[in-house]
């Protein structure tokens, strides 16, 4: 096993005159397949190019950028695996203090708009090199959308940074074909019709064959951009999509199939060294520790929440791995027992087996999603009776692994969604029994069924049946057992009173929590869309949006434990549960 390269000392090593493909990150470089970075270099690599990585380049240096030479196919640009705006700033737009996917959790290790201003460095030192921009934050920027820091609405990230080409989502497939397709002779500017990209339209194409979107321009008008998400959720699985940007037409292809099981072994059997690039010499990578001890295993969701856009980036299909691809990798992990075997121990604990929704794995649509479902969610505002969700699947694996010599503990630390939960009494037994370090953290995000509407989230009510089984069942095994509830606050849509049906149902049920989620418009999703317009996503008609100190009282009343001056008469007792719509 070995490191992408990161220096011309490694290329030499090599023997490498040059890079066939250079990978610039915003991130450090982390070879483990949670890292972006590293499993698009390492399925690149396989397939015999020679890649190389510029990882957290100080971009006020041109050397940085030079370090590798001029790659012979094209330079692959990401902000890392979060957009750099939300890397640097908080709901309440404040500088954060540090930055988890640095050495040392140190601030400040990439620019604000990290993917624009790589491009524009590259562009301007490699003339006539293609650049291709992927990762988290251009798949997200890939039309025209609403950017909360700004406060603008901003042209799709290709048209801003003039790349060559966008790939969306989780682009192994559609960066290997489109490194072949260039290793093949072919140019950049005529590659168009490439699933999972956005590209700059031929001057003379033919947009009847698909659908034009309103224009970046057009939908700083609310209206208008509400017109316009509507069409791009409802439409951007099967059809071409084409959207005027700064002058310059941009066409943006359906995403690619998802990936079968075979594929996804495939890219999770390559050599990894699960660890962070020697050239770090040990020092603290806070998201590499948080991750370390734990196992994908699977992609996508089909919750469907307004305010999440992992669907938009990973796919609603569930791709799951085998048990024997997953066991394998638990064995490669339960090797690491000495600061020898690459200096990562492995203490027996596996942090995490899961994914986006850990009981999502192995689970599909019996109709294979079709273009035909309008649906944003399998699960809101009822469980869809095509949706097949075998909790039995993800047991056997979980009691397959913990046979494995070596492994002490499995925990279960993505997160579950617990109305999926409730159909299987068996998986809620486990989970108290063996797969919960003490604490269970479930999202039921808020209370009041308005808000939980928009935002696309069962009724409390089965937040609270679950817990009153979970917690029956830890009792009955003589454990104690906790949960945690997740929250969020200043959701589009919530009012005082609905933070007040909140503070009271939490002081009701005796929970303080310690933190609550503020809502931040990030881009593309369904929440934005509502934050932006103030209009409901789906009806049109108008909804209310907290913002600035109505955010913090909303989470003062969360914090009801921490207002001493509060007396119980100032808190409403919370009405009865109401179904969902």
């Amino acid at each position: 096993m070995s490191f992408l390269v990161m220096s011309p000392a490694e290329m030499q090593s090599r023997g490498y005159k040059e890079l066939d493909i250079i990978l610039i990150s915003g991130d450090a470089y982390v070879d483990h397949p949670s890292f972006g970075t590293a499993i698009i270099g390492k399925v690149l690599e396989a397939a015999g190019f020679r890649v190389g990585v510029i990882a957290q380049p100080d971009w006020h240096k041109d050397e940085d950028f030079l370090a590798l030479g001029r790659p012979r196919l094209f330079f692959g640009i990401t902000a890392g695996n979060m957009d750099s705006m939300v890397n640097h700033y908080t709901a309440q737009r404040k500088i954060r203090s540090d930055d988890a996917y640095s050495p040392g959790g140190l601030a400040g290790k990439r620019p604000d708009r990290a993917s624009l201003i790589y491009t524009n460095i590259v562009k301007r030192l490699f003339k006539g090199v293609p650049v291709v921009l992927g990762g988290i934050e251009a798949s997200l920027r890939r039309i025209a959308h609403y950017d909360y820091w700004s406060d603008t609405v901003k042209n799709s990230l290709l048209a801003d940074s003039k790349a060559d080409i966008l790939i969306y989502g989780m682009a192994e497939q559609a960066t290997l074909a489109l490194a072949n397709a260039l290793k093949e002779g072919k140019s950049i500017v005529e590659i168009k019709d490439m699933p999972s990209t956005v590209v700059f339209a031929a001057s003379d194409e033919d947009t009847s064959r698909g659908i034009v979107l309103p224009s970046a321009s057009a939908s700083k008008d609310k209206k208008v951009y509400h017109e316009l998400y509507r069409l791009f959720f409802d439409k951007a699985q099967s059809t071409i999509l084409y959207q005027e940007n700064g002058g310059r037409l941009i066409r943006h292809n359906p995403p690619a199939k998802a990936l079968t099981e075979k594929e996804l072994d495939a890219i999770y059997a390559l050599d990894f060294e699960n660890a962070p690039h020697p050239i770090y010499k040990g020092a603290r990578i806070p998201a590499w520790e948080q991750i370390r001890d734990s196992i994908t295993t699977h992609r996508g969701c089909y919750g469907g929440c307004s305010f999440c856009a992992i669907a938009l980036h990973q796919g609603r299909a569930i791709q799951s791995r085998s048990q024997a691809s997953v066991i394998k990798e638990v064995k490669r992990l339960t090797a690491h027992k000495s600061e020898k075997s690459g200096g990562y121990v492995f203490h027996g604990s596996i942090s995490d087996l899961g994914g986006p929704t850990a009981n999502m794995y192995g689970s599909y649509c019996k109709l294979g999603f079709p273009d035909s479902c309008k649906r944003q969610s399998c699960l809101y505002p009822r469980i869809c009776s095509n949706l097949v969700a075998d909790h039995k699947l993800q047991l056997k694996l979980l009691q397959e692994v913990e046979k494995l010599p070596g492994v002490k503990h499995i925990f279960i630390s993505s997160g579950i969604r617990f109305d999926l939960a409730a159909s299987s009494p068996d998986y809620i037994r486990s989970l108290a029994a063996k797969y919960t370090g003490g604490r269970l953290k479930l999202a039921p995000e808020h209370v009041s069924q308005p808000v939980l509407n928009l935002m696309g989230k069962p009724g409390i009510e089965a937040y609270e049946d679950f817990s009153r089984l979970f917690m029956k069942q830890a009792a009955e095994l003589g454990l104690k057992r906790q949960i945690i509830p997740y929250i969020i606050i200043g959701h589009p849509g919530t009012t005082r009173a609905h933070a007040l049906e909140l503070a009271s149902w939490l002081k009701k049920h005796r929970i303080r929590i310690e933190q609550v989620q503020e809502f931040t418009p990030t881009p593309m999703t369904i929440s934005t869309t509502m934050y932006y317009t103030g209009l409901d996503f789906y009806t049109g008609k108008p909804v209310y949006v907290p913002k600035g100190r109505e955010i913090r009282e909303q989470k003062e009343l969360a914090m009801w434990w921490k207002r001493k001056e509060r007396t119980p008469q100032a808190i409403k007792p919370p009405p009865k549960s109401r179904s969902s719509r």
